[in-house]
Parts: C-alpha cells; sequence; structure tokens
C-alpha cells in the first residue's frame, strides 16, 4: 500500500516538473527569439549606418556612390559610399521606383556597379521570425493555459488519486448514531451481492452536511477504510473553469476512473460549488449548469454491477439543486452535527493520544467548557495548548496551558504588552464589570469564568462565561436576557462615566441581530406574530404582509433593545457598589478569575 501511494506521488511529482520544464522552454524559446530579432533590428537600425531615400538620391547625383547591392523581393539596399568603410542600409519606396531610374541609366552614367542577388534561407530568418511570433507567443500562451486546466494528462486531472486511506471509525468520535448509519454504507461495499441477491439496491450517493471542522471529509475517509476500498477525492471547486465543457469533461473522466476502480468511493467535498441551484444565466453560471448536468447523468448511469458510491461533503445544503436530492442520487442525507459533552470528550482523548498531558488535567472539563465546539476546533485547543507548553518550556501540558489555549481559540492572543492609557484602562474595567454584574443577576445566563481587561484579538478586553451544557432549543426569555448581559457594557460606562464609548459596537450588533431574529424568525412578537419573513436565501421578504410591515419590524427591533438597556441599568443602579469594587479590583490585578468574582456576592 505505502509502495503504491509513493509510486502515484512519485508520478505526480515528475509531472509537475514536466510541465515546469515545458513552460520553462516554451518562455526561453519566445525569449531567444526576441533577442535575436532586438539584435537583427538594432545592428541594421543603427541611425549612423543608415540613408533615407532623398539621402541616396543625392549621393548618387554627388557620384559618391560606388556600389548598390539589391536583394529581390527587399526594399532594403545596401549601398557603398566612396571613402567610407562601413556600408550604409537604405530603405526604397518600392523595386519598380528604383529600377526606373535604373533603366533611365542613371546610375551606370555615374559608374555605379549594380548587384541583384537572391537571398539566402539564413537572410531572410529575420522576417520568417518576425511575422511567426505573434503566432508563436499565442500558441504557447494556448499550451500553457491548457497545461494549467488539465487538458492532456491522459484523465489524471486531479490531485488526490486513488488510495486506500488508513481512516477507520475507531478514529471518529463524537457521531454515533451517524456511524451506525453509514456502516451499512460499508456493507454496500464489502458484499455487494447479499443486498442485491434480496433486491435491495445499493444507494448512489450519500450527502453529509454541517458546518465546518464536524468531520465530513474525516468520515469518507473512514468509509473507504472499514470498506477496504479506493477513495477517490476531489474538491467542487476543481470543476470549474474557465473554459466551458472543461468542468463537465473532469467529470466524466473522474467517474471514468471510478468506473476502472470499482468498487471504490467518490468523495466530492465542497459540492455546492457546483452542485448550486440552476440558472438560465449566461457565462460561469451556464458553465456551473453544465458541470453539474454531467454529475446527475453520472449517477444516473450507474449499473447494478458498478459498486461506486458518491459521498459529498457541504456546508450549505439549502444551496444544491433539487436535483441532486432526490432519490437515486443522492439517497442518504446525514446531518454531522457539533459533539454534545460526552463527544466532545472522547474527540479530546483521540486527540490526546500523542501529547504529554499533565496527571490532574481533566479531559472532561476542558469538554465541559467548550459547548458547541467542532471536531476541527477542539484539536485546535489541544495543539495550541502543546504549542503554549513548549514555548514555556513546560515538561508536560498543564491545566494552565489547556486555559490559554481556549482563551487564544476563542478571544484570541492575549496582548500583555500593548500600553493603554489609565482612562482607557478605567473604561474597559467599568464596561467588562457592567457585563459580569448584569449577567450574575441574570437567571438564564451561565455563570462567570473569567474577567479581564488585557486585550485579546480584537477586544480591549472581555468577560467569559462557562458553557457547561449543550442547548438545542432557546427560550424567549433566555434571549431577552441575553440582551440585557450584552447592554451591561454600555450601562456601566453609562451609569459611572455618564458617556458612552465605541467598546460597545460589537455588543450593540450582536444584541441588535438577536432582536432581529427574535421577530422575524422565531415568531417572538406579539405585535408581529408568529410568522417568519425570511425566505430560503435568507433575505426578508415584507411584499405579501404590506407596507407597513417594515416599520412595524423597526418599531419592535427598539423596543426590545430599549428594554433590554433599561433592564441592565436598573440591576447596575441596585448594585453600584459592587460596580465599583470590582472594577477597581480589574484595574489592579487587570485579570479576576471565577472564585475572585464569587467571593463579591458570597457576603
Amino acid at each position: 500500500m505505502k509502495k503504491d501511494n509513493d509510486k502515484n506521488k512519485n508520478k505526480k511529482k515528475i509531472k509537475t516538473l514536466l510541465n515546469v520544464m515545458y513552460t520553462l522552454i516554451l518562455l526561453i524559446l519566445i525569449g531567444v527569439m526576441i533577442f535575436i530579432i532586438y539584435k537583427i533590428q538594432k545592428e541594421g537600425n543603427s541611425e549612423e549606418n543608415k540613408l533615407t531615400y532623398t539621402q541616396l538620391l543625392n549621393e548618387i547625383q554627388n557620384g559618391n556612390v560606388e556600389k548598390i547591392e539589391m536583394t529581390v523581393g527587399s526594399t532594403n539596399l545596401k549601398v557603398k559610399i566612396k571613402d567610407v568603410e562601413k556600408e550604409k542600409t537604405a530603405i526604397i519606396p518600392s523595386t519598380q521606383v528604383f529600377m526606373e531610374l535604373v533603366q533611365a541609366k542613371v546610375l551606370e552614367n555615374n559608374n555605379i556597379q549594380l548587384e541583384t542577388k537572391t537571398p539566402s534561407f539564413w537572410a531572410q530568418l529575420p522576417s520568417y521570425i518576425i511575422s511567426f511570433l505573434p503566432t508563436a507567443i499565442m500558441l504557447a500562451l494556448i499550451i500553457m493555459l491548457f497545461k494549467m486546466q488539465g487538458i492532456g494528462e491522459k484523465g489524471e486531472i486531479y490531485d488526490d488519486t486513488e488510495r486506500k486511506t488508513k481512516v477507520t471509525f475507531d478514529d471518529i468520535a463524537g457521531l454515533d448514531e451517524e456511524k451506525e448509519e453509514l456502516i451499512e454504507i460499508v456493507e454496500f461495499l464489502k458484499k455487494p451481492k447479499k443486498f442485491t441477491e434480496m433486491g435491495a439496491k445499493i444507494p448512489k450517493g450519500v450527502l453529509l452536511y454541517g458546518k465546518p471542522g464536524t468531520g465530513k471529509t474525516l468520515i469518507a475517509k473512514a468509509i473507504a477504510g472499514e470498506a477496504d476500498v479506493p477513495f477517490i477525492s476531489m474538491s467542487g471547486s476543481e470543476f470549474i473553469e474557465m473554459f466551458a465543457g472543461l468542468g463537465a469533461s473532469r467529470v466524466r473522466k473522474l467517474f471514468d476512473k471510478a468506473r476502472r476502480l470499482a468498487p471504490c468511493i467518490v468523495f466530492i467535498d465542497e459540492i455546492d460549488a457546483i452542485g448550486s441551484r440552476r440558472s438560465s444565466n449566461n457565462g460561469a453560471e451556464s458553465e456551473n449548469n453544465q458541470t453539474l448536468n454531467q454529475l446527475l447523468v453520472e449517477m444516473d448511469g450507474f449499473s447494478s454491477e458498478e459498486t461506486i458510491i458518491v459521498l459529498a461533503a457541504t456546508n450549505r445544503p439549502e444551496m444544491l439543486d433539487k436535483a441532486l436530492l432526490r432519490p437515486g442520487r443522492f439517497d442518504r442525507q446525514i446531518t454531522i452535527p457539533p459533539p454534545d459533552l460526552p463527544g466532545r470528550e472522547a474527540i479530546l482523548k483521540i486527540h490526546a493520544k500523542d501529547k504529554k498531558l499533565a496527571e490532574d488535567v481533566s479531559l472532561y472539563s476542558i469538554a465541559e467548557d467548550t459547548a458547541g465546539f467542532t471536531g476541527a476546533e477542539l484539536a485546535n485547543i489541544l495543539n495550541e495548548a502543546a504549542i503554549i507548553a513548549t514555548k514555556n518550556e513546560h515538561e508536560v501540558i498543564t491545566n494552565a496551558d489547556l486555559d490559554e489555549a481556549v482563551k487564544k481559540v476563542t478571544v484570541g492572543l492575549e496582548k500583555t504588552s500593548r500600553k493603554i492609557s489609565e482612562k482607557d484602562k478605567k473604561l474597559t474595567a467599568y464596561h467588562e464589570a457592567g457585563h459580569a454584574i448584569v449577567s450574575q443577576f441574570l437567571p438564564t445566563q451561565t455563570s462567570v469564568k473569567e474577567v479581564s481587561i488585557i486585550p485579546r484579538g480584537m477586544a480591549g478586553g472581555y468577560t467569559m462565561y462557562k458553557s457547561d451544557e449543550d442547548k438545542y432549543y432557546i427560550s424567549k426569555t433566555e434571549m431577552e436576557e441575553k440582551l440585557i448581559a450584552l447592554l451591561g457594557g454600555r450601562a456601566a460606562e453609562k451609569l459611572v462615566l455618564n458617556d458612552i464609548s465605541t467598546g460597545a459596537s460589537n455588543d450593540i450588533e450582536v444584541a441588535t441581530k438577536i432582536a432581529k431574529d427574535m421577530i422575524t424568525v422565531y415568531g417572538m412578537s406579539d405585535v408581529i406574530g408568529p410568522i417568519s419573513l425570511k425566505d430560503n436565501d435568507g433575505q426578508l421578504e415584507y411584499q405579501m404582509f404590506g407596507d407597513d410591515m417594515q416599520d412595524a419590524i423597526g418599531k419592535e427591533v427598539k423596543r426590545l433593545i430599549d428594554v433590554a438597556y433599561k433592564d441592565a441599568q436598573e440591576i447596575l443602579k441596585q448594585n453600584m457598589e459592587t460596580l465599583h469594587a470590582i472594577a477597581s479590583e480589574l484595574i489592579a490585578k487587570e485579570k479576576i478569575n471565577e472564585q475572585e468574582f464569587n467571593k463579591f456576592f458570597n457576603n
């Protein structure tokens, strides 16, 4: 297996090298031709060696010309002037005009020797080169473009050629139900006859959809690894070309290869790049339509003997053409969600196998604090923790390294070297203290884990909350209290400093979006009613509800924000001493943890 993979890699390297060499040779040839023309023209067009037609006639009349050499088919003459060592070049209007002078015996009367000769191939070479150069450059450019597009590579047009992966279901955690569904696919690939004898049709396609990082590509590789069949992978964007018809050609070649390798798996990542809804537009849209049509034809063309399963992944299933999703094409559609608490712990254990962790590190605790994280994000946290531990010269990865990694991934890099004025420090301290205190008195909001006024990423400070549960539904009360928590920072600035700053801009942006979604998507407004105003593309549509609907929505959004802002101020007014105390602590220490924060409320 390893030898086969090495062979494929070597073939790719050789092809890439040949393409580069081919392109370089073309460029060198063009450069040589241009240099030859330049040299010839420079020598022939030197001002001191040129004679105008008028000057030539004057020299002839004055008896200064000894010899004229004329080449058949050329208007260039070589002229030998008396007492001048180098020959000069003169350009005549036409051969016919000059011959009339000869017939008038102007030359003979002046004892001028006239020689006529037939040009050699080498003498005409510059003119050949000049005439052929534009064509050569165009041909070279076309060949180079076609090489870049993958033409002429005997069907080897994609980067990931067939291979059997070593990934199995043991490498996937947090997707137990999804794995159960996919085990059937493995059985189809391993024992197709068992199903066909029962009269069952092997599914042609499986669509995996979910947010980025949930493990869609990993699952596709695991199916191929479990079934021990070749795995042909290609990204949807690789089908898109600048030349019409090439995308469809790549689809045909991809499936021709799959038929030769059957049983096998064809994996198309980011299928929405070619599988989006068809339109009647021209240009790129038309090319996409051709590519999609070819994909549909190929999937319809599988015979029962060809055990080929097409796996596709997308983050945006709503963008796909309906024809792709009908039975007989992508028969199975499986959602790959972010992992739950046990799933996150299992994923962390897989990625922690090659990491040196301190004995007191609890992966369960990390899983608790990372609700909503995908597998890729969890792997990134452990990798960042390993980097931080190495930089700090720790022998093992500690809890402190992991905490820092979580904050680095979620909030951004800590900027301890940035100098902050006392005024900005005070404003940030009250702003973050406002968030934390307001959240403390809202039953639906999670408890505070850390408050800091040290800049991280784009934020001047942050309030970090514990995320110790996986939520699948959010109530209206919870969303309203989220608005209050978001506006706690702005409320603190207004109450204490009697001023407001740009520091709350992100809070206001998030709060406004939540309020708009409450009204237009979730139907949580008594005024507007339980209706959704978003269409399939996520755009708001008001037309069917009359002209006043847009104004009504704006008023409801403003009402929600105004009420939340007022409630935030009321909470802070009742806890002004605590607000001052926590802000003072932040100014002094710059950062307070959960225990230090809770002590202000335990008296």
